[in-house]
């Protein structure tokens, strides 16, 4: 599944390309697989502008307007593991749609010839659509982009992931492009073999509710060194792997980056988390920001099936110290590396360096 580092460079591709779209119309295939089903799904969408898609942990969140030209929609049922039980699309005013790739999702984007992938790679995905694509959106470009910028009243919340950047470069994703790379007949394709990712439409503001069901972001100004002492604290019984890849403590960290970042830390994953003091918590807290703005950089970990949204393996698998390296030779000491089921998960870690 897509970590941070993976689900931020599909974020940052597609932000290039969608921001300032407009969906000309939505095709849904697979009906269980949106909220709300079906054909309630497309109508919804049907004109709305791509304001801009943040991330928050491994969800991508696609930021949208519906403005006065179009019509009044009616309201719709919306799944409830969230607890919310209906959604109202009257008039005009911000939308939000929520995507989560899961095990084997894949985003792909039709762009003039160009074929942008994002997510997992399928067979016959050049063949598109194929069997295992379930939702598509057609665009056209918005002409008179700079409504973005005026907006329709009321405001996002700036998230979490983006705290950390300079007020140059929120200004600058504030501001809607007065031109995007879209073009008529691009395409955006949903395709999942195994059909557990999902795409889910709901308000600004009961967005807001279900993101706030996530923990600290790591690369955020509030994951500092106190607060992450604080919750391991508290954690007395918890295993450290299992206290990282808690997404509602820590939004997305999943199996790769706990295991690197324990292993950068010299820390076994399996040591309790309220055993960590002094020393060994500000080095794991560096160690996490560090593994993961790596990671970004290089565009993520291609394990399996992942690539980015160009198509392209990402290139951090190289810097891997001990995910999927479990019975060979460690690569600082030698020593052959154990491998553990931690939170239900495959853990490798190093014996001699990591206490």
């Amino acid at each position: 599944m897509p970590e941070l580092p993976e689900v931020e460079t599909i974020r940052r591709d597609l932000d290039a390309k969608l921001r300032g779209a407009r969906i000309r119309n939505v095709e849904v295939r697979l009906a269980k697989i949106v909220f709300p089903h079906g054909s309630a799904f497309a109508r919804a969408l049907r004109g709305v502008v791509i304001r801009g898609i943040r991330r928050r942990g491994k969800l991508l969140v696609f930021d949208m307007e519906r403005y006065p030209s179009q019509r009044h929609l009616p309201r719709r049922q919306v799944h409830s593991s969230h607890k919310i039980k209906t959604v109202q699309f009257y008039g005009i005013g911000r939308l939000v749609m929520l995507i989560h790739l899961k095990m084997t999702g894949q985003l792909v984007l039709r762009h003039h010839k160009q074929i942008i992938f994002g997510g997992h790679t399928i067979v016959g995905a050049h063949e598109l659509p194929n069997k295992y694509t379930h939702v598509i959106f057609y665009f056209t470009p918005l002409e008179n982009a700079s409504r973005l910028a005026a907006g329709s009243g009321g405001s996002i919340r700036v998230p979490l992931e983006t705290q950390s950047l300079t007020g140059r470069a929120r200004r600058s994703m504030s501001r809607a492009s007065s031109l995007t790379g879209v073009t008529n007949g691009d395409t955006l394709y949903f395709n999942d073999l195994r059909q557990f990712g999902y795409l889910k439409l709901v308000t600004s503001e009961q967005a807001q509710k279900i993101l706030d069901e996530y923990g600290l972001e790591p690369l955020s100004r509030d994951f500092t060194l106190e607060k992450f002492a604080e919750i391991l604290k508290k954690r007395k019984s918890g295993k450290l792997k299992s206290v990282l890849m808690d997404q509602s403590l820590f939004a997305g960290i999943g199996n790769i980056y706990a295991d690197e970042s324990c292993f950068l830390a010299r820390v076994r994953p399996g040591r309790r988390a309220a055993s960590l003091k002094g020393k060994e918590l500000r080095t794991l807290w560096r160690s996490i920001k560090s593994v993961l703005k790596l990671s970004i950089k290089h565009r993520g970990t291609s394990f399996n099936t992942y690539v980015d949204s160009q198509g392209q393996a990402g290139n951090f698998v190289k810097y891997l110290k001990v995910y999927g390296r479990g019975n060979k030779p460690c690569k600082v000491c030698g020593t052959i590396l154990k491998k553990t089921v931690l939170a239900g998960r495959g853990t490798v870690f190093c014996p001699t360096c990591q206490k």
